[in-house]
């Protein structure tokens, strides 16, 4: 069983905000794989289904973005799923918009999800996968930016990728990052 964790702020409010695309991807492998409901449990929000023969288990935290260990953690405990078997999804400053890198391990970058899940697991040794939203060019702007809605222009690079990330879902629950990364390319040339 994998747990694949979406990272963002929970409310209606925040929906369409960058700092959210952790969320919109979750939400859309659980429409694409037709994953049951979604389910108050954890601090979060959680649907399962499964992908390429693969049980998962998504998670959406319901704690602000500093304190998504407080949801991923239980979630993990009751499963029984090791850190190793744990992705998140989460905006990344670092890529352009529309890129995708997926490690496993590593520092948070500043990213106070990962920092929380890191303090949660003691462990940094969880899957990412880094969804560009590119950098707003100076770091005085960088709040505005990642809390800032995603504007008209972007939909479309947006809408091409969390569809190629749904789509290439199944290499990533076979374990093949690499081949993930390669399908997202394909996929998302404009």
């Amino acid at each position: 069983m994998l747990l694949w964790v979406g990272l963002g702020n929970p409310g209606a409010e925040h929906a369409r905000q960058r700092h959210n695309i952790g969320f919109m991807a979750v939400e859309r492998i659980a429409s694409r794989h037709r994953f049951g409901p979604w389910r108050s449990r954890f601090k979060g929000e959680t649907s399962e289904g499964q992908i390429g023969g693969q049980r998962i288990v998504l998670l959406k935290p319901q704690t602000y973005m500093n304190a998504s260990g407080n949801a991923v953690q239980p979630a993990a405990a009751f499963n029984k799923i090791p850190v190793t078997d744990i992705t998140a999804f989460h905006d990344e400053l670092d890529l352009a918009p529309g890129k995708v890198r997926v490690k496993k391990g590593g520092g948070a970058a500043g990213h106070n999800g990962l920092r929380d899940m890191q303090r949660a697991f003691a462990s940094p040794d969880f899957w990412r996968v880094r969804l560009g939203i590119g950098h707003p060019g100076h770091k005085d702007r960088v709040h505005g930016h990642v809390l800032g809605n995603f504007a008209k222009v972007d939909a479309e690079w947006l809408d091409r990728l969390l569809d190629a990330v749904a789509d290439a879902a199944p290499l990533l629950a076979e374990g093949r990052p690499e081949d993930f990364m390669t399908k997202l390319a394909l996929l998302t040339q404009g």
